[in-house]
């Protein structure tokens, strides 16, 4: 299956307990404790991918000493090795080269997110740096059937602000520019003869500009500029490379899937769109450069089937397991599919698929323990906001209690400009297995449902993105949900901002909080962000708004400068290294709340990033968040100490 050329995300980023707390239910009616490892650590296996031949399955594993690894299984055989030896950080992405005797992995130092491209030979066992620059980004990574034995490379080795791209031979390691990057691009796609002709570019007012050209030599032109109002991407060429496929909300709110004329920019045919979000995953076959299906997703993914020949396939495959289901690998003959399905109260399924018979072959779960364990639903619900607007949700309540008057956690995804999807979320499973009801809600800026939503939450952090969650709250509590008195706020990245500023702007809300990699002085956030995100550095001034020149917009939505508002008790978990909020963002809110004698506990660790890729780390600051929460919810907790291997620092 050919990958669509997806461009960069533009995510920013993932005391005393109170005497007169209400008691939780008789514990006696909650399932069994399910320790923190099963929701939270490592999975036992993950990420299926088969050979481009068919004859051989890798998946990611962990290793002896618990890190991630890339192993290897012969189809038919038990003759499972791990072919990778990360040692400390463990490996999250890899994929097969086209010529099926090597596999691609990405790393980084510490989570500084300066990646490098690793190749495994898998007749020598041999590990090759790729992109062996000190302080250089590999990103826009791009393979072709046809070109086996090439991966097309970015990086900004030349100029740390944009990445050019880098032609590289996989037997000799030999790297050639291919394209220079202009200044603006920000991204780029290739035709079937794995030329880059395609380009993403953003212009100087926020726009998204579509370039392609003719030939590797031709000059480049604008086919089609989408306003910073606008959503849209290159998705691929045709076979013949005189059309393109295209994600546009141009003449719609949500993104359609058309097909534009190359030389033109006319739209020619319009594929698949649907009314209530923007398009979402997109299969396109790698022979024929045709569309095949479009994945959307509102509530929960539906699959719309473009080409006939593929219906029976995804009829049997919606009768093989229950849940959403995703093609996430596909051999050359296209024979075999591997096939994972996600659920809401277990864990995720990978089958092998054999299109000839029809039949689904379970490879494995996930994670095994979490088939014993009684897990709630994730409830997809649809909340309104004060002015009206459609809040789509999700709620996850404990099992063996009834839905009335519980603690609650309001789990604020990271980005913005992401979304809360269904499916297993190990962080609410492990909420609500506490006996916490846990609420997740997407928020006005969120993705996925149209333009006018989006651009909704235009320079309204604190503001109305904020009151959506405080709306989503109020609705749990008069639902008889949540207990208004025993409401906590977590979140990552853009949900630790959410953080600070539920405590910080709606004092009265919440209990108490969990920060996570949040940005607490917008200003100083966006003068430290790395320089390579310079080409999409204007969509924060249009989406944030000019914080580094407007003073009173930044003091308005920097919950830095209203520390004197918090009412209640705060964690925060910081990565060292983190290139995308710095350390600083949290230095300085838990020293402005010290100098108020404000309840905070900080914890940072020195081998991470944004976000925790170590288990080690991850148990630790969660074993800490879990003790955190049930001192002022009064939900259950595991038993904790300090976790050995983790790189923690109490500052």
């Amino acid at each position: 299956m050919r990958t669509p050329h997806r461009f960069p995300s533009l995510l920013i980023l993932a005391a005393a307990a109170c005497a007169a707390l209400t008691p939780l239910p008789a514990r006696s009616e909650l399932p069994p404790l399910v320790p923190r490892e099963v929701f939270l650590g490592n999975p036992t296996r993950a990420q299926a991918r088969i050979s481009p031949d068919g004859t051989r399955l890798t998946y990611l594993a962990p290793s002896s000493t618990n890190v991630l690894n890339v192993w290897l299984r012969t189809i038919g055989k038990s003759d499972d090795k791990m072919i990778t030896n990360d040692t400390k950080r463990g490996i999250r992405a890899y994929f097969w080269a086209e010529d099926g005797k090597h596999v691609l992995y990405l790393q980084d130092v510490g989570g500084n997110e300066n990646f490098h491209v690793y190749s495994v030979d898998l007749a020598s066992n041999q590990v090759k740096d790729l992109t062996p620059f000190e302080g250089v980004r590999a990103q826009n990574l791009l393979v072709d059937r046809n070109h086996p034995n090439e991966v097309l490379v970015g990086l900004n080795q030349r100029d740390k602000s944009v990445f050019d791209m880098h032609r590289i031979d996989l037997t000799t390691g030999e790297s050639k520019l291919d394209t220079q990057n202009p200044g603006d691009v920000q991204g780029w796609g290739t035709d079937a003869a794995f030329v880059i002709r395609a380009a993403e570019a953003q212009g100087s007012d926020g726009s998204t500009i579509i370039r392609v050209r003719d030939s590797a030599t031709a000059p480049w032109r604008d086919l089609i500029t989408l306003s910073a109002e606008e959503n849209g991407s290159f998705v691929d060429f045709t076979a013949d490379g005189k059309s393109v496929y295209v994600e546009t909300s141009l003449g719609s709110d949500v993104t359609r899937l058309v097909r534009l004329d190359a030389t033109s920019g006319k739209e020619l045919e319009l594929l698949a769109s649907d009314p209530r979000c923007d398009v979402g995953g997109i299969m396109v076959n790698d022979v024929t450069h045709k569309v095949e299906a479009v994945g959307f997703n509102y509530l929960r993914n539906e699959w719309k089937v473009l080409d006939p020949a593929l219906t029976a396939d995804f009829d049997a495959l919606k009768k093989a397991h229950s849940g959403d289901f995703a093609i996430v690998s596909r051999d050359h003959p296209d024979r075999t599919w591997i096939v994972s399905y996600t659920v809401d109260n277990g864990p995720v399924a990978t089958y092998a698929f054999d299109r000839k018979s029809k039949k689904a072959t379970f490879l494995f779960v996930n994670q095994p323990a979490l088939e014993k364990a009684q897990l709630g639903s994730r409830e997809p619900v649809v909340i309104p906001a004060r002015d009206g607007e459609k809040l789509v949700s999700y709620l996850t309540c404990p099992v063996g209690v009834p839905r009335k008057n519980l603690p609650m956690v309001l789990y604020v995804h990271g980005g913005p400009w992401a979304r809360d999807v269904y499916g297993y979320d190990p962080t609410a499973q492990w909420l609500a297995n506490r006996g916490y009801a846990a609420l997740q809600v997407n928020f006005r800026a969120s993705t996925g449902f149209g333009k006018r939503f989006l651009h909704l939450g235009d320079k309204q952090w604190g503001g109305t993105m904020q009151d959506d969650l405080t709306d989503a709250v109020k609705w749990a509590v008069d639902q008889g949900i949540a207990d208004p008195k025993r409401v906590a706020i977590m979140g990552g990245s853009y949900g630790g901002y959410a953080t600070l500023a539920g405590l910080t702007f709606t004092p009265d809300v919440y209990k108490c909080g969990v920060d996570i990699v949040g940005p607490s002085n917008l200003k100083t956030l966006l003068g430290s962000i790395p320089p390579y995100w310079a080409t999409i550095r204007k969509t924060f001034d249009v989406r944030m708004g000019e914080m580094d020149k407007d003073s009173v917009l930044n003091y308005k939505c920097s919950p830095l400068f209203h520390v004197d508002d918090i009412k209640a008790p705060l964690l925060i978990g910081q990565g060292q290294n983190d290139p995308r909020v710095n350390v600083r963002e949290s230095d300085q809110i838990a020293a402005a709340m010290r100098a108020k004698n404000l309840p905070v506990e900080y914890v940072v660790y020195s081998d991470e990033g944004h976000g925790f890729a170590r288990p080690e780390n991850r148990m630790d600051f969660y074993g800490r968040a879990e003790n955190f929460l049930s001192k002022h919810l009064g939900g259950r907790s595991e038993a904790f100490v300090e976790v050995k291997g983790a790189a923690a620092q109490m500052k």
